[in-house]
């Protein structure tokens, strides 16, 4: 299971990389890129969570859902500080 998170990442990146390519500059390419990939391991990481919750008592699950959560915002808002200095190159 824990492949099949990271093959999501990867195919991922690599649509979004070949969607934008023809747009930006190789270096905005790369730090948007960088910063997708950012956001989706945040995103497999809470999903890892959130699975694990389910097989909780419902305080602890409660708990570890709002970790996830956590951890996602946390990826998006970098990825997209990542993305905002991407634009600005």
């Amino acid at each position: 299971m824990k492949s099949l998170p990271k093959s999501l990442v990867l195919a991922s990146t690599l649509s979004l990389g070949l969607a934008v390519a023809a747009c930006d500059s190789p270096a905005e390419n790369a730090m948007e890129d960088q910063a997708e990939a950012i956001e989706d391991a945040a995103d497999a990481q809470a999903d890892a969570m959130e699975e694990q919750a389910d097989a909780m008592a419902p305080a602890a699950e409660e708990a570890m859902e709002e970790q996830a959560e956590a951890v996602r915002e946390a990826g998006e808002e970098k990825a997209d500080a990542m993305e905002d200095a991407a634009d600005e190159m």
